[in-house]
């Protein structure tokens, strides 16, 4: 059994590593806050859709946008709420509110490919991502992808999306994926009567990342429960990255549009991620 090793990362000096360019971007501590929340535009179309036949007659939607340079690993995404970015057949995403999504020209300007995966037959996936009829639409998910690249794959879950990035890693093994990364993971039962810990965290053999941030104000993700999710972890090797900010754009404080979904500091968590996996290359 492999002796769990934890480790710590300060967002600070990491943009400090950096350089000026990603403190100039850096967010006072305190969350910003906005009256309201106003409608996104359709995210353009755009990469390779594909829809994944599953037994019977259902099928996993997803879009596979190639990095802007050079291949370092390939980013699979899950989203949080309800999983339905509601991907149509030319690409463009109708939710495109959540941070896997915003994100994905960010992972792709730093050399890593994003498959944004949607909710199954676009219905809700909540309390759905912990089970073991998910874990085998994620399987196949995970395959297509290594069939896409010969790069890293890497499993990245935000919300309730991490519910369902623990399932994919506690089913990978140890050859499977180079590694898992959660962010504002949901740690407290609420509506979807599933947290992270109900995918198996103990089965997860691949090095693990836990990002918090501080001035999340979700209830069923508290960025206390940071440390009890990595303990959780205890046959990986797992670090804690915590950060701090983010702009408050709506009402909900586990909307996208929130701390909880890093809105305002997206290249700062990205750097902050992709520093890390860097250094955890396998």
């Amino acid at each position: 059994m492999l002796q769990p090793r934890y480790g710590r990362i300060c967002l600070t000096t990491i943009c400090c590593l950096l350089g000026t360019h990603a403190l100039a971007r850096d967010i006072p501590h305190h969350a910003q806050t906005i009256s309201s929340e106003a409608d996104e535009p359709l995210q353009s179309g755009g990469g390779t859709v594909s829809d994944l036949p599953l037994e019977g007659s259902n099928f996993q939607r997803v879009l596979y946008l190639p990095p802007a340079r050079e291949a370092k690993g390939l980013m699979i995404m899950f989203a949080g709420g309800t999983g339905e970015l509601d991907i149509d057949k030319h690409g463009r995403i109708k939710n495109a509110k959540n941070f896997v999504v915003r994100s994905s020209d960010l992972w792709r300007e730093r050399g890593y490919g994003v498959l944004l995966v949607d909710a199954l037959d676009h219905r809700s996936l909540r309390g759905q991502r912990s089970t073991a009829a998910y874990a085998g639409v994620i399987a196949r998910i995970v395959a297509f992808a290594r069939e896409t690249t010969r790069a890293p794959l890497w499993v990245l879950g935000t919300s309730q999306g991490s519910i369902a990035a623990m399932n994919a890693a506690s089913h990978a093994g140890q050859n499977g994926i180079a590694g898992l990364i959660l962010t504002e993971s949901v740690s407290i039962l609420g509506g979807s009567h599933e947290t992270v810990f109900d995918s198996h965290p103990e089965n997860v053999r691949v090095p693990s990342l836990v990002v918090a941030n501080r001035d999340d104000q979700c209830k069923v993700a508290p960025p206390s429960m940071a440390n009890a999710i990595a303990q959780a972890i205890h046959n990986a090797r797992v670090t804690v990255l915590n950060v701090s900010g983010g702009v408050q754009h709506s009402q909900d404080n586990c909307g996208s549009l929130t701390p909880h979904g890093y809105y305002g500091i997206e290249d700062k968590v990205v750097d902050g991620i992709v520093d890390w996996m860097q250094k955890t290359r396998p």
